[in-house]
């Protein structure tokens, strides 16, 4: 087994942790099956074969303020991670997102001989640019998801590589609507909305609620509304309580194949802004997206943040193609009379379409993001010949 390599992975949230599964997935699959696995995750990698340190949930954090009160565990973990990677001795360390929690790993690491590859480039181009260059002092190699991401970079010395978005080998352009419409009894006229409130507590926290007013808001003037609300297992039970209450037929949802069908049955959608906006843009259903966060956290980060906007359509576009209502902004009033508009207006919806088409053709690299990952991973550990190996096996089947 010494000559099968180790890649230890950690992943810090959902989103994460589906990367994870798949990267694994992709790697099995170049090698043959000549690979172990260590490190932290949640469902999709230990489907993949992952035993995982410790709880994903335990580093599902996000803001200032939320992550203050638990700093002593968050530092006795990365301690811990840190301690097994020197004992497992892997041959590369890929680090998936999760910037603060993975730095305080690579710090306390120190000198090793495994490869650090590091999953998802923090946004120095929207913020604190200063973190390109203290990145390629830490790690080997960067794999980008965005495509213009990569010279951000490379121009400090960091060898990095676009991989093309997970979101394209999601299924999210898959999805059957008239199909989810008829499993639910939805009339191929009724109106149906898709509200997605966020993965993380703090998100679902501050939206769930301001959605479901906006949405019984918008059920006043649209006779027969129904609403869908996929939703993941970290945040299903709060989620769950308060859609309870919504005066409207509503749709929990919780399996992934599910979320797209519905996504791409609905007529427009309100979501939290962040991957779900590419999901959406993938599915071709039109959006308005919301974002809150703590006021004094958003204050901070609005004084470093050099991009006029949140959503990542609207990054990709250069324009504000889908309504974007932010803290203040994002209060049921506007959010009904934004989902009311466009729901209305059939040339403001098939503008959002023809602009998703557009970002969608940005998103791909040469072949699925998960094996172009694995191919960096491989690459970097200096295993090539281990991918042409396994490929010329499987050719000789």
């Amino acid at each position: 087994m010494s000559d099968v390599p180790l890649i230890y992975l950690i992943a810090g949230e959902p989103s994460g942790d589906l990367l994870g599964g798949r990267l694994m997935r992709a790697l099995v699959a170049l090698t043959g099956g000549e690979v172990r696995f260590a490190g932290i995750g949640g469902p999709a990698m230990a489907d993949a074969g992952l035993a995982s340190l410790f709880p994903i949930d335990e580093l599902t954090v996000m803001g200032l303020f939320e992550v203050a009160p638990r700093i002593p565990r968050l530092l006795r973990r990365m301690r811990e991670t840190a301690d097994a990677i020197r004992a497992r001795r892997p041959a590369a360390v890929v680090t998936i997102d999760a910037p603060s929690f993975c730095a305080g790993v690579w710090r306390r690491l120190g000198p090793t001989e495994a490869k650090l590859i590091h999953y998802v480039a923090p946004s120095v181009w929207a913020w604190r640019p200063g973190r390109a260059a203290k990145l390629a002092r830490r790690i080997d190699h960067l794999m980008t998801l965005l495509p213009f991401e990569p010279p951000y970079f490379e121009r400090v010395g960091l060898p990095a590589t676009f991989v093309g978005h997970p979101v394209v080998e999601s299924g999210a352009a898959e999805g059957k609507g008239p199909a989810f419409r008829q499993r639910h009894g939805i009339a191929p006229e009724a109106p149906l909305v898709c509200v997605l409130p966020g993965s993380r507590p703090g998100e679902v926290r501050r939206l769930v609620r301001p959605f479901g007013d906006a949405v019984a808001r918008l059920a006043e003037r649209r006779r027969g509304l129904t609403v869908a609300v996929p939703t993941v297992s970290t945040v299903a039970a709060p989620v769950a309580d308060e859609v309870s209450a919504w005066p409207i037929r509503t749709i929990l949802l919780q399996d992934e194949r599910d979320k797209f069908d519905a996504m791409a049955a609905s007529d427009v959608a309100l979501a939290a802004s962040g991957t779900v906006t590419l999901e959406l843009a993938l599915a071709g259903t039109p959006m308005v997206v919301a974002y809150r966060m703590n006021p004094i956290t958003h204050r901070l980060v609005r004084a470093m943040v050099r991009i006029e906007h949140a959503a990542l359509v609207n990054i990709l576009a250069g324009h504000e193609a889908v309504p974007e209502l932010i803290q203040g902004k994002a209060t049921p009033t506007r959010l009904a009379a934004a989902l009311e508009r466009l729901i209305g207006d059939p040339a403001a919806r098939a503008a959002q379409r023809e602009t998703f088409e557009r970002i969608a053709e940005r998103l791909r690299a040469d072949e699925a993001p998960s094996f172009c990952a694995a191919r960096v991973v491989l690459e970097t550990i200096g295993q090539g010949a281990m991918m042409a190996q396994a490929t010329n096996r499987q050719g000789d089947r």
